[in-house]
């Protein structure tokens, strides 16, 4: 059995659709986006306009945002093949990875970044150039989601990135990102607007 790993139509089956194996359910999926649209619209002051949605796999995040915001502008960007050929042109996905997005001539600042369930298979050496192209995207809010050492973790495991909590703190003071809780935080554009309680310890 090849050691690659695939995102192919089984791993998305196996790990987002299957009911006796999915690690989320679209229930789920659909309180993170409340949560998330929630919080970057507080610290905007004003409805969310676009969304850059990076590792989107097929996109399940673009139909609940939709569903809150019929407007809103989504871009997806995911390394799978398979979902890009299937979903791309129907759901706004373009080819691509968290290392390559200072290379996709992406059209920001975008109101809310979402990286969802995806820093921790993030190999070391785009984890720092991928923050640093976000930081330099972000208008509002990125939702940084990211499990650690200290974590306990369910799902894939397959290569997997085993980091610290400090690991992540120190990239993400690297790229000037100022966290505000629940694995969202800002940058340049809004860090002024916080107060001391809303910022925690980044």
């Amino acid at each position: 059995m090849s050691g690659t790993k695939a995102y192919d139509a089984h791993y998305f089956h196996r790990w987002y659709h299957d009911p006796a194996r999915r690690v989320i359910t679209p229930a789920a999926v659909a309180r993170k986006v409340r949560l998330v649209t929630g919080i970057a619209e507080s610290l905007l002051e004003r409805p969310i306009r676009s969304v850059l949605d990076v590792g989107c796999g097929e996109g399940p995040w673009r139909a609940h945002l939709r569903r809150l915001r019929p407007g809103v502008r989504y871009v997806g960007v995911e390394s799978s093949e398979y979902a890009v050929r299937r979903f791309g042109r129907r759901r706004g996905i373009v080819r691509g990875s968290f290392g390559t997005l200072a290379a996709l001539g992406l059209r920001g600042p975008f109101d809310l970044i979402v990286v969802c369930d995806v820093l921790h298979y993030v190999p070391d050496g785009e984890l720092g150039p991928g923050l640093a192209a976000i930081a330099q995207l972000l208008g509002g809010v990125t939702y940084l989601e990211a499990y650690t050492t200290e974590d306990a973790i369910e799902g894939d495991r397959h290569d997997w990135h085993h980091r610290s909590p400090e690991t992540y703190r120190r990239h993400v003071r690297r790229a000037r990102l100022t966290h505000v809780g629940m694995h969202c935080y800002v940058g340049a554009a809004l860090a002024a607007n916080t107060t001391a309680l809303e910022r925690g310890q980044s």
